[in-house]
């Protein structure tokens, strides 16, 4: 080949490369510097997130340290709770126990108070009775046989019952429950306990041979007997007063049948008293009282048995009288001026069968609309059965208006009882 044609062949070539080196450069180095570039900054986002991770693997192994220590309090706790859930199991479980302790506990200390009232009650205050007595001789008719027995009473204790008090109340229990009768009507229970083992008869046979003693004593009038509209007799008094009138025959039915350990209460249609008494079977007419059914006694006429209630009585409401040992309060009082003052002596009296605990004596001045001024209130008092006690209470009036003396003794629940009147005067 030619020298000058292949000079020009590698001119050729040198050239075209050189142009081609050019452009190349020209065209792919603005591409290179943004790769560069953009090859920095994903460097520098790659830092940036090398130093978050970083960061966020510190947060997260302080995050877990501190997730171990919770869930290891945790089940401390846990571990705590399960006890104190046991625990507090237990205790539920004590308690529950206490509680029924403690439950019984009242009931032995309600019934040893019951107890020991009762017990207070009995002693003789200051009555023996010894001396002359009285023979009294009963006879009356039961299922077709005549029955009869005797009886001797002190005097000194149908005198004692004669001069206590008639309690201002309808609560005939006060007189079943009095205590100092309870040998004697013991005599009559046992001749009843005789009558009912030689004849086999059921109880509801018994209580019919108590209602027909009863009724064999005579009906009397108070008002004839005694000069008194309304005179209630102890047991012993009807005994030995040859009878009486409703109340009085219920309260020795009442009285027999307590002694002859039969529930009974006493019960009072409108203008009378009868008995009723809580026993298995089925007998007639009953009042439902305290979940109990009681079959009505009718104690005065002759022939009536458990169950038998009176036309009159029937479908009319009740007064119903537990028998327990309560205590009945009284009041005498005087008032006289002492300089400006009233001095008022009042002397209560426990006319019932049960030691008065926490009762007190109250006396103002009638302010009109059921007000007072000028109250005086006692120290609360106790008083054991059939005793009294004397207060003083001294009264500072306002002047000015015309009033009147009001007292009355306040029981532990804070009501008024036994509340008397002066009459009107000005101050």
């Amino acid at each position: 080949m030619d020298s000058k044609i292949i000079t020009l062949l590698i001119i050729g070539i040198v050239v075209g490369s050189g142009l081609g080196f050019i452009g190349n450069n020209l065209i792919n180095a603005p591409t290179i510097n943004t790769l560069n570039e953009r090859v920095n900054g994903l460097q520098t986002s790659l830092n940036t997130l090398n130093t978050t991770f970083l960061t966020l693997r510190e947060q997260y192994n302080s995050l877990k340290t501190r997730d171990d220590k919770l869930s290891s309090d945790y089940n401390i706790l846990l571990t705590k709770d399960n006890k104190l859930s046991s625990d507090y199991n237990i205790l539920l479980a004590n308690y529950g126990t206490a509680n029924l302790q403690k439950t019984q506990l009242e009931t032995d200390y309600n019934e040893l108070l019951t107890k020991y009232q009762t017990l207070l009650a009995s002693v003789p205050i200051d009555t023996t009775f010894t001396g002359e007595t009285t023979t009294k001789t009963y006879s009356w008719y039961y299922k077709g046989s005549s029955w009869s027995l005797s009886l001797n009473i002190p005097d000194s204790l149908y005198n004692y019952y004669k001069g206590l008090d008639r309690a201002p109340t309808r609560d005939f229990s006060i007189y079943v429950t009095h205590p100092y009768d309870d040998e004697y009507l013991s005599v009559i229970v046992e001749k009843f306990n005789y009558i009912a083992i030689t004849k086999s008869l059921t109880e509801a046979e018994k209580v019919n041979l108590v209602i027909a003693f009863v009724q064999s004593l005579p009906y009397t009038v108070d008002s004839v007997t005694t000069g008194f509209d309304e005179y209630p007799r102890y047991p012993l008094e009807t005994l030995i007063d040859d009878g009486g009138d409703c109340e009085d025959t219920a309260i020795l039915t009442a009285a027999l049948l307590h002694t002859m350990n039969y529930d009974v209460i006493l019960v009072s249609p409108p203008g009378h008293v009868a008995v009723g008494v809580n026993m298995p079977g089925t007998y007639g007419s009953y009042y439902n009282w305290n979940s109990k059914e009681y079959f009505y006694l009718e104690t005065t006429g002759e022939g009536w048995t458990i169950g038998q209630l009176p036309n009159e009585y029937k479908g009319v409401s009740v007064s119903v009288y537990e028998l327990k040992a309560i205590p009945i309060m009284t009041s005498d009082w005087t008032a006289k001026w002492s300089g400006k003052n009233i001095v008022l002596t009042v002397t209560v009296k426990n006319v019932g069968t049960a030691v008065a605990i926490g009762y007190k004596v109250e006396a103002g001045l009638d302010a009109g609309n059921g007000m007072w001024r000028n109250v005086k209130s006692s120290d609360t008092f106790n008083i054991a059965v059939g005793n009294e006690l004397t207060i003083t209470l001294t009264l500072t009036p306002t002047t000015g208006y015309n009033t009147r003396l009001e007292i009355c003794v306040v029981n532990p629940e804070g009501y008024a009882i036994d509340k008397s009147y002066s009459t009107w005067f000005d101050v």
